[in-house]
Parts: C-alpha cells; structure tokens; sequence
C-alpha cells in the first residue's frame, strides 16, 4: 500500500499541528467573516493518440466537483481528470479509478498505466534517479475500449476540504466511498453516460474504497448504479488477516507465499519456476505451517524442526534465525534479514528494488527502496500533465502521499466494535456479486509485494458468501505497482482490455 513511513508520517503530523494550533486561536476574530467559495474550475484539451493498436481523438477534462451540504455549504472540492473518445458515445464504457493510501493521488495508475501518458522509469528495479524524467506516449492505455475517469478523493491530489469542514466529514472508509460515489453519480449525469457500462477500479487502499464505493453505488440507496466490473489491483480487502497484532497468526500465512517468490528471485533459495513455487508455498502455508501457528506452544519439538527445517527452504531464512523468531517472521525484518549477508534490504511495495541501510546492524530498514526509487518521477510527471499540458491552475501541491491516513475512521459503522476489531470490506462485493448477475471481478497482483500480499488477497476473496465463478486472478512478476515494469504493464492492460471487452 503506498504509505510514507511511520517515522515520516509522524513529522508530518508534527508540523501540521503548529498551524492547526493557530488557526484554531483566530478562530474567534473571523467567525463574522464570509465563507470560502470555491468556483469550480474546468478545463478541457483537445488531443489524439493511438491506444491499443487504434488511432482516436479523445477530450482529456480536468475539473473540480464541489460537494455540498443540504444547506448549500461547500465542503469539499473533488478534482477528477477524464479522457472520452471523440465523437462522443453514450453507450461506450467507462472506467473510474484511483489509488489508495488512505491519501494517495491518481497519479501511479494514470501516469503509470493507464493514462494516455506516462512516466518512463527503469523497468529493471533501478532508481529513478534525477529529473528531468521522460513522459512518453502510453499505448497501453485502455482508451481503446473505455473513456477513463481518474479521480482524486478528498484530501489527496489536487483535492480539498472547503473553508471550516471537518476531516472527520471525509476522511474514513464510509465518508470517504459516500463522496466518491457522489462524484461518480454527478459525473454520469452530467455526461449523459447513465446507461453506458460502468467499470469501478483501485490499487492498495483504492481496492478497499472499489468494495466501499460499489457498496454505495449498488447496496446502500435505491438510487442504484450497477456496475459491469470491479477491478482491484493489489488488493487489500481484510485488514484483520494483514494485522501484526501480537497473537493473529494470520499474517505469517499469508505473507509466506510472498517471501517464498522473493527468496527464489534473490537466489536465497532454489526451486522451480515461480509460479510452481508459490503453489507449493501456499499449500505449505494454509496446511502444514497454519496448523503448527495454531498449536501455539503446543507443538512438539519434532514438529517444530520439521516446520522449521521447510520454513528455512521456502524463507531463505537461517534455521538458527527461525528458531530466534519463534517460527514467526515478519515482512519489516524480513526486509532486513534476507539480504544481510550482502549487505542490502529489499523493498517493501516492490521487493526486487535493494537498498543499502545506514548500517547493517539493525532489525528493520531504514526505507523502503521500491518507494523512493519511483516517487520523484511519478510526481514530477503529474504536475508537468495536469498544470501544463490541461492547464489546471492552484497554488496547492499536488498530493501524491499525504497524511490524511493518520486521521483515517476506520469504523464502518454497522457492526459495532467488531467492525473495527475485525476490519473487512470483502462482503461488499460479495453482496455486490449476489445480487448483480452481470458484476465480475478482476484481481490483478505482483508475486512481490508485501504491501498488499497476492495470498493475502486470495483469502480475502474466498471467504463464504462471495461466489467464486466471476473472479479472475492474473499475477505479474514486480511488485506492487505491477506496471513499472515494461513486461508487466503490457500485461496488467492486456488482462485489463479482455476483462472490458468480455462484458
């Protein structure tokens, strides 16, 4: 899940509270004074490109959505960035997409992967070094078959909150979905598109907000908006099963798979190809190793070699430091310890970047290498788009990672303590799929990520009530942002393009 570390996220608290101090004590003194109006702006470029093998015009809009209170109070301004074929059809798909955080902009899945542009970074886990970077024509973009909306929730991008608005207003699961879907009802009216085919889709946390989002366009009101398809891409849907919460043994099972595929790809074990080696893994993981965490100290000592002595195969991990960690490894020292004889870390979003730490003495990395080796450009890329080449103007700074994730409600509000003990957005679509005959699901995950674990996903989704006929799952061989890969981002759009075009 793209997210700054906690260290970084806390010196961006730190600094945000003076201010929040001082505007709070003038409060008094401009309590007569009229309130913010934001007019919205919008601004529309005529463009052409060939996508997908097709030449096409397309309208590329970057615009503001106000959201509003009942009274008429602005609360929020919501930018979104979309590119519809021209001539126009009412009857075409469309897609709507964002990324995750809680409080990453669109930029990595539009100047990524799928915008008619986009960044070109190493594709072989180097740094991204020094701009100036590359922003090239993307002829994987799916305009092809679909007219695309990028949207940028409240808080992140060039998004904001108006005048007095609270944070708590947005900021959580169902505030947040509530207003996305808002934009996404006042995006199909305002375009005429209500009865085109609807495609909802995110990565990291945009997968939990896809769950939420189609829980609000298709479950919670009767003015229903039935989708065609929900795409997740590195996919985080049960928080529980990802929690490092002393004594949850869910973790250790499915980050296991995940160390197996990276173990294998930094030589630290052998075995067959990937693919047949992360079955294996899974099948150890869910059977042999599960039933050891679950015996607790219970198990015997002739268990506990047998585990430890397979653990070590699938880990790269010593025996000697399985037995320190109690047969429990987790993904931050694993970063640390697999490469520490050559004196490297791998990374957390994409564990085939390396980084090299401060020392080589400590227990956990000092960064994450896959994340700084990509985030200079990304940025660099968006604000040369939108504020140059769709001339949208503000004098705020586009928020590719901010810290709105430390204010995050993550209640959802119908279950009490349990919905917050217990986080998990999967029965969205599962109730989606149920009561939506023509709804299918594509999950899309990298072998090496850790922020959003492929086995991880695969629980999730499995789980009783969720019919399994209408899931597909493809697998690329990066991490977490699957596309900065050449390979992989060819075939993360080419998956894409069939799962429209099947509708």
């Amino acid at each position: 899940m793209k997210s700054v570390r906690l260290t970084a996220l806390a010196l961006v608290l730190a600094a945000m509270a003076g201010p929040a101090l001082a505007q709070d004590k003038g409060a008094d003194k401009k309590a007569d004074a009229p309130a913010e109006k934001v007019e919205p702006q919008v601004h529309s470029t005529r463009l052409s490109g060939t996508f997908g093998g097709v030449r096409m015009n397309y309208t590329a809009t970057i615009g503001e959505t106000i959201l509003a209170a009942e009274d008429g109070t602005q609360k929020a301004a919501i930018v979104t960035t979309s590119y519809v074929k021209e001539p126009r059809d009412p009857n075409r798909p469309v897609t709507f997409l964002f990324n995750g955080g809680p409080g990453s902009g669109s930029v990595w899945l539009q100047m990524g992967a799928f915008g008619p542009k986009r960044v070109d970074i190493p594709s072989d886990a180097r740094d991204d070094g020094a701009p100036p970077y590359p922003i090239v024509d993307n002829p994987d973009s799916l305009l092809d078959v679909t007219d695309i909306v990028f949207i940028d929730p409240p808080g992140t991008g060039f998004s904001h909150l108006i005048g007095k608005t609270e944070a708590k207003e947005f900021y959580g699961v169902t505030q947040d979905a509530k207003a996305v879907a808002e934009v996404i009802r006042r995006w199909l009216g305002d375009n005429g598109r209500w009865n085109s085919p609807k495609f909802l889709g995110g990565e990291s946390y945009g997968t939990s907000r896809s769950a939420a989002v189609a829980n609000q366009l298709m479950n919670v009101t009767y003015n229903d908006v039935a989708l065609n398809g929900i795409i997740l891409i590195s996919t985080i849907l049960d928080f529980a099963a990802a929690s490092e919460t002393p004594g949850n043994e869910l973790p250790y099972i499915t980050n296991l798979p995940s160390m197996a595929a990276v173990a294998l790809y930094h030589g630290k074990t052998s075995g067959p190809p990937v693919e047949q080696f992360v079955q294996e893994a899974r099948q150890f993981a869910i059977g042999p190793y599960a039933s050891a965490l679950l015996k607790g100290q219970h198990l015997s000592p002739e268990e506990h070699a047998s585990i430890r002595r397979q653990l070590a195969h699938y880990t790269g991990l010593s025996e000697t430091y399985l037995d320190e960690a109690d047969l429990r490894v987790t993904p931050g020292r694993f970063f640390k310890e697999l490469l520490r004889d050559r004196g490297l870390t791998i990374g957390r979003l994409d564990s085939r970047y390396t980084g090299k730490d401060y020392d080589n003495a400590g227990e956990n990395v000092d960064n994450d290498p896959s994340f700084y080796g990509i985030d200079a450009s990304y940025t660099a890329a968006v604000n040369t788009w939108e504020r140059g080449v769709l001339g949208f103007k503000t004098d705020r700074e586009y928020q590719s990672i901010s810290g709105i994730g430390g204010q995050w409600d993550w209640n959802l509000g119908s279950g009490g303590r349990d919905s917050v003990a217990y986080l998990n957005v999967a029965p969205y679509i599962g109730q989606a799929l149920r009561e939506n005959s023509g709804l299918r699901v594509f999950v899309g995950q990298g072998y090496y990520d850790f922020a959003t674990p492929f086995f991880g996903a695969e629980y999730a989704l499995s789980r009783s009530g969720i019919p399994q006929d209408r899931i597909q799952y493809h697998y690329y061989g990066a991490g977490h942002m699957m596309y900065v890969r050449d390979e992989d981002r060819a075939k993360l759009t080419r998956d894409v393009r069939d799962f429209i075009r099947s509708r």
